[in-house]
């Protein structure tokens, strides 16, 4: 009888873990349509970055990760349309140019970008990659998203000014905006 309860026990913890990691994804033909359309939104949720002193900052904190991982909020997005790409991200590395903005907007990628070229293609596996080439945009070269079957997604941002930096997330439908809603 004791085996039988800690089977139903274990079983039970595994389908909890199955059922709380299945949360966020998607079903691939849902991700497919998204790419396929070229209309979506990527919620970055984490950020990895790739400059040496920052790693070295992020071990040096009190009960700092060793992963070198910064947990992100679901506010840093990239935003897909057809006639635009809207990219908030947050930055940490190191910058080669000096800027005079005293904004503070050298810590994030924060633009908009109408005249884009995106390539797409699939692999074997089903899983997507986009390369995504702003031509408006001087600072950043080229944005590469690969979007897996589940929806999860993994944004590495190429600038000509800045260190390398990757992000992984999750895609979504674009939300309608105020603006949009009143028009229909």
């Amino acid at each position: 009888m004791k085996k039988y309860i800690s089977l139903i026990f274990i079983f039970g913890f595994l389908f909890l873990f199955q059922s709380c990691s299945s949360q966020a994804s998607l079903d691939s033909k849902t991700v497919d349509a998204l790419v396929s359309s070229e209309e979506f939104t990527f919620y970055a949720q984490r950020a990895h970055p790739t400059n040496i002193d920052v790693i070295q900052v992020m071990n040096s904190m009190q009960n700092a990760s060793a992963t070198r991982i910064l947990e992100l909020n679901d506010n840093y997005t990239v935003e897909l349309k057809k006639d635009s790409l809207d990219v908030e991200l947050p930055y940490f590395g190191r910058t080669y140019n000096a800027s005079f903005n005293t904004s503070g907007t050298r810590s994030i990628y924060r633009f908009l970008s109408k005249d884009f070229k995106i390539t797409k293609s699939q692999n074997k596996k089903g899983n997507w990659t986009l390369k995504i080439q702003p031509n408006d945009i001087r600072d950043v070269y080229e944005i590469y998203i690969e979007v897996f079957k589940n929806g999860k997604a993994f944004v590495s941002m190429r600038s000509n000014d800045r260190q390398p930096i990757t992000y992984d997330g999750y895609l979504s439908k674009n939300e309608e905006s105020p603006k949009e809603k009143e028009k229909l």
